[in-house]
């Protein structure tokens, strides 16, 4: 059984279905103004792993995450780009799914929007002033009284620095997001303002829109009623995100919320904190433009323990890239000496859990904590003890199965044979394609310039009888 650290009463926790049957979980989505980064895909990956154990040791799950496609930024730089709000996050959310498709994320079970949950943010609201927990402000802004909920701050822990409720009766926060460090009554339904445009609804309280914090609470109850197993999101979003949907939810609805909360730690890049200024904020299109596949990626992001923060480097990637070479090679070994191509799919090691012999260790790892780095570890150590030539094509079958039921619960994708022309980045593919055409038509002057121009890249081009490979510098 799995044992995760839960937030909120800072220990470890068994995870099971509060019904004993399905365990219902939600995350918080991205906000699609952009593409997403690997500081946000280090969240998401940890997310489906935690998935992945949990069904492949028979736990069913419902997973709910949802996507914001409306609060300041989306309405700023939509504006900005001159086109509709829907059009422009429905653009930003189709690059996000095929990322997470790209990273091989188990994609949700339901993914609500934001704008498509309006009416039940508008119920909310108005049950929250009905029972005095919320006020209307001088311009049709609805706040929430957070000195009305005494239970404020337990999630954070926000207690533990004699937080005083009575000091937030003047204190307002209008904006979607603040600094972590101020507690004021939040913003639960926005005025229309003149920068919002056309990006208003009608409500009781005039025309306007909702703030951030409300959309996850009112889709959480509309999907999963008072209560439901756990919620998940980055370390960033306990205080104040998390904390403000505790305190409407349970204002506004009664009962105990998530019962379990699961926070992953930050990502450093180069081991500073990521900015657009340092220009290392990358995405799954910057990493691939450099060579790097987003199975690479996926590697990496998996291999860290979610709780601490996890230094992500280009070099992490290259010896992701040679993990997952070792990997495959002991994968084609197993496949030779089993005699078989096939192993079960996810579903099916889901429906039949194998007998793991050597790869138990990780597997055990994973189930305490998600301790994904010492799990890795167990991997090769399993690799380094396997007797291949020893094994029947039966023991090998079964050693092949519990190796890709070990995989699958990483979601890591192994590389194929013959595929390191197609791990460079599609400029450096098309100008090793350029120069090999020029070498059959022996023009050896562009055959030169091209075998330059890819070096200039970090590419070196190896030819063959039949063909080349490209290789990093």
């Amino acid at each position: 059984m799995l044992h995760l650290y839960d937030t909120r009463t800072r220990t470890a926790q068994a995870i099971s279905p509060m019904d004993g049957k399905t365990l219902r979980f939600y995350c918080c989505g991205p906000t699609v103004y952009g593409p997403a980064h690997i500081g946000n895909f280090r969240t998401f990956v940890m997310q489906d792993v935690f998935r992945r154990v949990l069904e492949l040791g028979g736990v069913p799950t419902t997973h709910i995450r949802n996507l914001t496609d409306v609060d300041d930024k989306t309405i700023r730089d939509s504006q900005k780009a001159g086109v509709s709000l829907a059009e422009f996050t429905a653009g930003w959310a189709d690059l996000f799914h095929r990322d997470c498709a790209a990273l091989n994320c188990l994609p949700p079970h339901a993914e609500p929007s934001a704008v498509g949950h309006i009416p039940e943010q508008i119920r909310m609201v108005q049950t929250l002033v009905e029972k005095g927990h919320a006020y209307v402000s001088e311009d049709g802004s609805v706040y929430f009284r957070i000195s009305s909920f005494p239970e404020y701050g337990r999630l954070s822990h926000l207690d533990e620095r004699e937080l005083d409720l009575g000091k937030t009766a003047n204190t307002r926060s209008n904006a979607d997001e603040y600094e972590k460090d101020s507690v004021a009554d939040f913003v639960l339904w926005k005025s229309r303002r003149p920068e919002d445009g056309d990006n208003f609804w009608t409500s009781p309280w005039g025309e306007g829109r909702p703030g951030w914090h409300l959309e996850c609470s009112a889709m959480i109850h509309k999907y999963f009623g008072n209560d439901f197993d756990l919620h998940s999101g980055g370390v960033d979003l306990v205080f104040p995100h998390h904390e403000n949907e505790v305190a409407q939810s349970r204002c506004a609805c009664g009962g105990g919320f998530a019962r379990l909360w699961f926070h992953i730690t930050h990502l450093l890049v180069d081991g500073g904190k990521m900015s657009k200024s340092l220009g290392n904020m990358y995405t799954l299109a910057d990493l691939d433009k450099l060579g790097h596949k987003p199975s690479a990626v996926r590697y990496v992001l998996a291999g860290g323990y979610y709780r601490r923060p996890l230094n992500f480097t280009l070099s992490s990637l290259e010896d992701a890239k040679a993990a997952l070479n070792r990997l495959s090679k002991f994968d084609i070994q197993l496949r030779n000496a089993s005699g078989t191509d096939s192993v079960p799919s996810y579903e099916e090691f889901c429906a039949a859990f194998p007998e793991l012999g050597i790869f138990q260790p990780a597997w055990d790892s994973l189930n305490d904590d998600l301790n994904t780095p010492e799990a890795l570890g167990h991997v090769f150590s399993a690799i380094k003890k396997a007797d291949i030539p020893s094994l029947s094509p039966e023991e090998a079958t079964r050693l092949r199965n519990a190796f890709h039921f070990i995989l699958a619960a990483f979601g890591i994708i192994l590389p194929e044979e013959g595929q390191e022309k197609a791990q460079a980045p599609e400029e450096v593919r098309t100008l090793a394609d350029q120069r090999w055409q020029a070498k059959q038509n022996r023009d050896w002057t562009e055959a030169d310039r091209l075998r330059a121009e890819v070096a200039a890249l970090g590419w070196v081009i190896k030819d063959r009888k039949d063909g080349y490979d490209l290789a990093r510098k």
